[in-house]
């Protein structure tokens, strides 16, 4: 992570904050859990150009009205925020992120799939604004990476790592960027670099499992909101560290909680690690 260069100001009674794909099915999560909390306040909801929320009340779906109009024009939508929640696609979010940083907006970015350069320009933009950005922002799949890690150090010969995952069938990267950050708490305590050791799809004659590589199994259908399971496979034995989201709620009340972690923080780049205090936990 980067090193703190400017500081913001302290935490406002109301943290101002702008959703990103207003209309999808994050993004209303997300917008609700906004207005439900009593230090927050939604300043701006944006979406794609030609999408039929567009003009419409943010808030219309929950059948109540938050006077803020669904808007595809970016600097519109983050005029006032202090934070921009983005759960989209990487193109979107990159859009979204050259706005924040000519605005001094901070963001949570909880969008997957970007390639090398994407989170190079992440990581540039966070010299210039705050940012919180992690594959999953839920509080529990933070808890279960820090317990991959030691599991990993703990059982570090004699067992197989394999993270399968599954999620709904709209999902369009895979493995899903949960999966590779447990794959990356296990190498990265195990002292191996993912990129090396990981393996994402086995067919035809393989030959015997390099007791080094740490697999991959994607799973999608119906659904699911997102299932990733750790597990260490040894001799007699195997461990399974499994956490399970039932809604999409976790996720925004874990990206309302890194708004609040980003205010009166320097610009950087943090993830949930950091905004859980486990970064320091050992």
């Amino acid at each position: 992570m980067s090193e703190p260069t400017a500081s913001r100001p302290a935490m406002k009674i109301a943290v101002k904050i702008a959703v990103a794909g207003a209309s999808g099915r994050m993004g209303r999560m997300l917008v609700e859990a906004v207005l439900a909390a009593p230090d927050a306040q939604l300043s701006g909801a944006l979406d794609v150009t030609g999408s039929p929320a567009v003009g419409r009340d943010a808030a219309e779906f929950l059948g109540r009205a938050s006077g803020v109009a669904v808007t595809s024009d970016i600097p519109a939508g983050l005029a006032g925020a202090d934070f921009l929640i983005d759960f989209t696609r990487p193109e979107g979010t990159l859009a979204h992120l050259r706005a924040c940083v000519e605005r001094g907006v901070g963001m949570v970015i909880g969008t997957t799939g970007f390639d090398e350069a994407g989170r190079a320009a992440i990581t540039t933009a966070a010299a210039r604004i705050p940012i919180v950005f992690a594959p999953n922002m839920s509080v529990g799949v933070n808890v279960t990476l820090k317990l991959i890690e030691l599991a990993a150090r703990i059982l570090d010969t004699g067992y197989d790592i394999e993270i399968i995952e599954a999620h709904h069938r709209h999902k369009v990267d895979a493995p899903s960027g949960t999966a590779l950050a447990m794959g990356a708490a296990a190498a990265r305590a195990l002292g191996r670099d993912l990129d090396q050791v990981a393996v994402y799809g086995r067919q035809g004659v393989t030959g015997e499992r390099d007791p080094s590589t740490i697999g991959f199994a994607t799973v999608r259908g119906g659904d699911i909101v997102g299932d990733h399971t750790a597990l260490f496979a040894g001799t007699g034995e195997r461990i399974e560290i499994t956490h399970r989201a039932s809604s999409r709620v976790t996720y925004a009340q874990g990206a309302l909680r890194a708004c609040r972690f980003l205010s009166g923080r320097a610009n950087g780049l943090y993830d949930m690690q950091a905004v859980l205090g486990l970064d320091t936990a050992r």
